[in-house]
C-alpha cells in the first residue's frame, strides 16, 4: 500500500474543560456577536491566535540582532498588519501579543458585509456570502469566514452575477415578471 506524505494539521482545538461556565459565556457572547454557526468556528480563531501568540514569544526569547528573529519576525508583523490586526505605527512583537479574538472576528468577511451596510443582519451576511452574491475585487467568495486584508477592504461589493449587483434577476423576480405582477383578477 503506498504511503501518503500529504500533511494535515488540525484547524481547531477543543477546550481542555468542556464546562467551564465563564468560558462557555465568553465563547456564546463571541457567536453571538459575530453571528457565526457554531463554536468550532470561534475555536479555530482561537488556535489561529495561539500559533502566532506562541511564534511571537519564540521570536522575543531570541536575541534582536538573531537572522531568524529579523526574518520571520518581520514576516508575522507583515501578516498582522495586511491583516488590519496591527496598525503601522504599532509593528513590534509585543503587539502582536496583544491581539484578542475580537481583533480577528471584526476582519472576517461576514463582519465587514454587514459593517458595510450590504446586509441588514449579521445573519443575513452570511447567507449572502454562502449564496455567492458577494465579491472581493473581482473574485467571488462564498466563505463567510474569509479574512479581508486592509487593501481588498474597500473592493467588497456585490457580485457580478447576483441580482443585487446588476445581474439577471432572481426566481421571484422572474415569476412576478412573468405574471404580469398583477395578483388581483380583473372585472367588467
Amino acid at each position: 500500500m503506498p504511503r501518503k506524505y500529504t500533511n494535515y494539521s488540525k484547524t481547531s482545538k477543543t477546550p481542555r474543560r468542556p464546562f467551564e461556565k465563564e468560558r462557555l459565556d465568553n465563547e456564546m457572547k463571541v457567536v453571538g456577536e459575530f453571528g457565526l454557526k457554531n463554536k468550532r468556528e470561534v475555536w479555530r480563531i482561537q488556535l489561529m491566535l495561539a500559533k502566532m501568540r506562541a511564534a511571537a514569544r519564540e521570536l522575543l526569547t531570541l536575541d534582536e540582532k538573531s537572522p531568524k528573529r529579523i526574518f520571520e519576525g518581520a514576516a508575522l508583523l507583515r501578516r498582522c498588519t495586511r491583516l488590519g490586526l496591527l496598525e503601522e505605527d504599532k509593528r513590534e512583537l509585543d503587539y502582536v501579543l496583544a491581539i484578542k479574538i475580537q481583533d480577528i472576528m471584526s476582519r472576517r468577511l461576514q463582519t465587514l458585509v454587514f459593517k458595510q451596510n450590504l446586509a441588514k443582519s449579521l445573519h443575513h451576511a452570511r447567507v449572502l456570502i454562502r449564496q455567492r452574491h458577494i465579491r472581493v475585487g473581482r473574485q467571488m467568495v462564498n466563505i463567510p469566514s474569509f479574512l479581508v486584508r486592509v487593501d481588498s477592504e474597500k473592493h467588497i461589493d456585490y457580485a457580478l452575477t447576483s441580482p443585487f449587483g446588476g445581474g439577471k434577476p432572481g426566481r421571484v423576480a422572474k415569476k412576478g415578471a412573468g405574471t404580469g405582477g398583477g395578483d388581483a383578477e380583473e372585472e367588467d
